[in-house]
């Protein structure tokens, strides 16, 4: 286990650091004991394009909860073919899917936080916890901007419910630099983005935005902000 005294030196450490050099250096130290966790969102898109450039061996996956949109997987199939890094899909447990909905019904996350979060911990915590099996670090896309739930993040943190070092190589970047990457890049996008899906889950509980909307009120949109996680990301 990392020590807070060494998350701490790092975060020094990289501070000024561009996204590129961050993970070149992560994956320098932590090599085969790393995963990428991509939801194959804008920013996740952006990270495996600087993941392909450094290292194409990095272990990339991504979470099939069955309620995904078309688009998703349209964008999944064209980033393979793009960087041709395989990326893995892990599924949630069929009998627990099944027991869920039979006790509980289809849609039983619009009825209780409750029963959302038991959704999300069938569909992606118990998956995520196979795909993190023998792991020691993760990366994933997050950035201050996206949520009021993510503000005191950096770009490593210690993962307590995982146990593990996660790493946020754009945690500073802004919305505009992750659309202007991608542009200048050429990289392959869920076209949901277009229709005004700044974050994109699961098709049931995922709605376009309003104008001057946060860039998550798309996501639970029934629920307050302070309670927008699946818990994924709690820290």
């Amino acid at each position: 286990m990392m020590t807070i005294e060494t998350i701490d030196q790092l975060n020094m450490q990289y501070a000024d650091s561009t996204p590129q050099e961050f993970l070149a250096a992560m994956i320098a130290r932590f090599g085969k004991k790393m995963t990428f966790a991509s939801s194959l969102g804008a920013e996740d898109q952006v990270i495996t394009e600087m993941i392909a450039g450094i290292d194409k061996s990095v272990k990339v996956f991504t979470l099939d909860t069955g309620r995904l949109f078309p688009e998703t997987y349209d964008t999944l199939q064209m980033t393979t073919a793009r960087y041709g890094i395989p990326i893995e899909v892990f599924f949630p447990n069929d009998r627990h899917v099944e027991e869920m909905v039979h006790t509980r019904g289809i849609n039983l996350f619009y009825e209780t936080i409750e029963n959302r979060k038991l959704c999300c911990l069938v569909r992606k915590i118990e998956p995520l916890t196979r795909a993190f099996s023998g792991m020691e670090a993760w990366i994933c896309g997050l950035r201050r901007e996206q949520s009021v739930t993510r503000q005191d993040l950096n770009p490593v943190e210690w993962d307590e419910q995982n146990k593990l070092i996660k790493l946020n190589p754009l945690i500073n970047w802004t919305e505009k630099q992750v659309w202007d990457y991608i542009k200048e890049k050429n990289i392959p996008y869920n076209k949901l983005h277009d229709k005004g899906f700044p974050s994109i889950g699961c098709q049931p509980c995922t709605r376009a935005i309003e104008p001057g909307e946060d860039v998550r009120a798309g996501r639970w949109w029934w629920e307050l902000p302070q309670n927008k996680e699946c818990g994924l990301h709690k820290k």
